[in-house]
């Protein structure tokens, strides 16, 4: 009997490796913080976008937006303290060398992903209701492949 019941697990795949996903409990790459009134300046960062994990496998993580192809590290590259949002919009966006693809997930948990609305293959998200706390963003690309790019943050007034 107990060799039957070693077989089913196998069989169910508990003895392969876990699928690996974005995931908002790891340390991110690179941490920072910025007030609403610091981003009105534009900020941007630099970022190897790209990863192995297909963002559509990853039952954690559910956006609400876009649903095109996009390929992520587990690691988030940035986490961003935000304070002072009241009344602004926050722009996500980025310029990279190809088809680039953007994840964010918010303090209030929400998920959101777009890789085209930038333009040029390039993503970009609006936060139009920012609220102060961390936010986790994710360059990823649309095929799996890396490449470098600039990732950019600015508010705007509502």
């Amino acid at each position: 009997m107990k060799t039957v019941i070693l077989a089913a697990i196998a069989a169910l795949g508990f003895g392969s490796s876990a699928v690996a996903c974005p995931n908002f409990n790891m340390q991110a790459a690179e941490a920072y913080s910025a007030s609403g009134a610091q981003l009105r300046s534009p900020k941007t960062f630099s970022v190897v976008a790209g990863g192995e994990n297909y963002v559509w496998n990853c039952s954690n993580v559910r956006p609400g937006t876009d649903q095109g192809a996009g390929y992520f590290t587990s690691q988030p590259d940035f986490s961003f303290t935000l304070s002072g949002m009241s009344g602004l919009r926050l722009v996500v966006s980025a310029v990279s060398e190809c088809d680039s693809a953007l994840l964010i997930n918010t303090s209030s948990a929400n998920w959101y992903y777009d890789d085209d609305d930038n333009g040029n293959l390039d993503p970009k998200i609006v936060l139009t209701r920012p609220v102060d706390g961390r936010i986790d963003v994710w360059m990823g690309t649309y095929d799996g492949e890396y490449c470098n790019a600039q990732l950019r943050m600015e508010t705007f007034a509502r």
